[in-house]
């Protein structure tokens, strides 16, 4: 039978950029619009590292938000070889912080906002193990030995497996998982350890950035894989693993900076994240998971209430637009110009 509509819990993103300024004002209430909370990542030119940040990014954000939309931004703090243990403990204790976030060594331009060494922090991942903060990692490995599609299988052998034999019961949330090495990791871990997939590495592997040109709005960190590795996502949703969830990692550009001999990786997909979601579930017979992948299983894991309130998606066909005005330039949405075969619709 086919399915003609379906009813969620409104939804949460657990892994958004939402950038600054005009390209901030733009795209958030695409995300306000349909979920009721989102992660946002600290990777500003000026990173998310102490209250006093997290305070006006939030208020910024929340001034974006349209006023018909119900919407809270979770708060994140770029760990640091310097990040103040003081200002995390009371951020979190007031109800600013909701998670940390560790990048990877050689991935953050500028070093005084990295960490070097992850042994530097071992005093702040023993506080927030402690107090269950969430810790969310981008798990990849970037040395010039390694070959770019190993990047995080490698991350599991030499930082992953480490760190969590030093800290067992720090939550860690693996996000944007893209690999069968990191789908079963996660499978075989405990209560401890959750991921965020998203929907580009649900709904495609690397052929389709390659064949027929390269298409610099596939383009994202970590990169599509093969098929081999795309299977394995699914089939770690099929598993009905509530250690899974739905974090879309959209990442604005503007076309200039996409389309170019040295673009900028990051899917915009915020407009029509819901919708991508439905067309690979629906596609791969994982409806039946759909629910518990978008609205319930983050919640869980960051203890947190489910929404009140509920979302539609409907079985009818959504041209996604081609480029959004912004900055006199424009954004341009995950396959812009294409179709997908479910809307999305807030129930009031």
């Amino acid at each position: 039978m086919t399915v003609k509509s379906i009813i969620i819990s409104r939804p949460d993103d657990w892994h958004v950029h939402f950038r600054d300024g005009d390209i901030l004002k733009t795209v958030v209430p695409f995300t306000s619009k349909f979920f009721g909370r989102a992660v946002v990542m600290p990777n500003l030119t000026q990173p998310v590292i102490n209250n006093r940040i997290a305070k006006l990014y939030r208020k910024r954000i929340i001034d974006a938000v349209n006023s018909e939309h119900q919407f809270s931004p979770l708060m994140v703090f770029q760990l640091t070889d310097n990040i103040i243990l003081h200002e995390l403990v009371c951020g979190f204790e007031n109800g600013l912080l909701t998670a940390c976030k560790l990048y990877p060594i050689n991935k953050v331009a500028n070093p005084y906002y990295g960490v070097t060494d992850i042994k530097k922090i071992y005093n702040v991942l023993s506080v927030i193990e402690d107090l269950g903060i969430p810790l969310l990692v981008h798990g990849e490995i970037y040395e010039k030995y390694v070959d770019v599609f190993d990047y995080e299988s490698e991350f599991i052998k030499y930082v992953m497996i480490p760190l969590r034999l030093q800290f067992p019961k720090l939550k860690i949330v693996f996000e944007h998982i893209t690999t069968k090495e990191a789908a079963r990791y996660v499978l075989d871990s405990d209560e401890f350890v959750a991921a965020t997939i998203t929907p580009q590495h649900l709904m495609f592997n690397r052929n389709k950035m390659f064949i027929g040109g390269i298409k610099p709005h596939f383009y994202c960190l970590p990169l599509l894989k093969s098929i081999v590795h795309q299977k394995a996502l699914l089939d770690a949703i099929k598993t009905g693993c509530d250690r899974f969830f739905l974090g879309t990692d959209t990442a604005p550009h503007l076309k200039i900076y996409k389309e170019s001999s040295c673009g900028c990786a990051g899917v915009f997909s915020s407009p029509i994240a819901l919708a991508l979601y439905a067309t690979v579930f629906e596609k791969f017979d994982m409806l039946k998971y759909f629910e518990a992948f978008c609205s319930f299983n983050g919640p869980k894991f960051y203890n947190l209430p489910v929404n009140k309130n509920f979302i539609m998606l409907t079985k009818k066909e959504n041209i996604v637009c081609d480029s959004i005005f912004c900055c006199n330039d424009k954004l341009i949405p995950f396959l812009a110009g294409e179709k997908l075969s479910w809307s999305a619709s807030v129930i009031k």
